[in-house]
């Protein structure tokens, strides 16, 4: 799409963010269906890389994490029209929205995309509860914000792969978000926000569960409120008592 194009569908996402209803339990989150023009979101699907692609850097950890994600150095890793929705999301028009909404001034997206990207889960896929870390190394900024955009055209409540959002112990599941086509949602990342997928998926075998991941950053610390450390740490998983996969509550480097 030319730059017209991108700019107005990035200030007609930015006015369905701010217009769209912000839920605040378990902590505050928001969820928009058809969030992208149809036909942008369906370039973005016929776009998505093959589960053979090269690209993808698998994770198995089989108590907590079975999936697939992407593993761009920059910007020009990005699949053509995946592009252009990454330009929407990343872009001023959406960052002030992302700040309106959720009151987090100054936030920044990940320029060296060493976080997000593309993911995908098959059949046996999971994703354990936990809290996502805090802390940017290639930029020193603060995790703030986690959004993301399903492209499932065909899911099926049967297959499973909600997202589930959890009480601030990770013990009770309080909701479940459905992945479905277009759907973006966006929630406050923080010590407390745990989310997951630790059931694991029952998808048919030529069906995958895709989604488009990105995060967003400020220089300013979270609240005092919602940190159980100022220091780095990196995911905390429920089921490693709160470590994260090295057995670690804080990254060592910055102990």
């Amino acid at each position: 799409m030319n730059q017209s194009q991108l700019k107005k569908i990035s200030i007609n996402c930015a006015n369905k963010i701010i217009a769209e209803r912000i839920f605040l339990e378990p902590y505050k989150h928001l969820v928009l269906d058809n969030f992208l023009p149809i036909d942008l979101a369906e370039k973005c699907l016929s776009s998505f890389p093959t589960i053979n692609d090269s690209i993808w850097e698998h994770e198995n950890d089989n108590d907590i994490e079975v999936k697939s994600r992407t593993t761009w150095t920059s910007e020009f890793d990005i699949p053509d029209n995946i592009i252009d929705a990454v330009k929407i999301l990343n872009g001023a028009n959406l960052l002030k929205a992302f700040s309106e909404v959720f009151d987090i001034q100054k936030l920044l997206p990940d320029a060296y995309y060493t976080g997000g990207g593309l993911n995908i889960m098959q059949k046996g896929g999971l994703l354990g509860v936990h809290v996502d870390g805090n802390y940017h190394d290639a930029s020193g900024l603060n995790r703030r914000l986690n959004a993301l955009l399903y492209l499932n055209p065909k899911w099926d409540k049967d297959w499973g792969g909600e997202l589930g959002l959890y009480d601030r112990d990770g013990k009770s599941l309080i909701k479940k978000i459905a992945p479905i086509f277009n759907r973006l949602v966006v929630f406050d990342t923080n010590d407390y926000s745990f989310h997951g997928i630790p059931t694991p998926l029952n998808f048919p075998l030529d069906e995958s569960r895709k989604s488009i991941i990105l995060y967003y950053y400020t220089k300013e610390s979270r609240p005092a409120n919602q940190s159980i450390s100022e220091k780095p740490h990196s995911a905390l998983w429920v089921k490693r008592s709160l470590k994260d996969k090295r057995g670690n509550s804080l990254r060592k480097k910055y102990e």
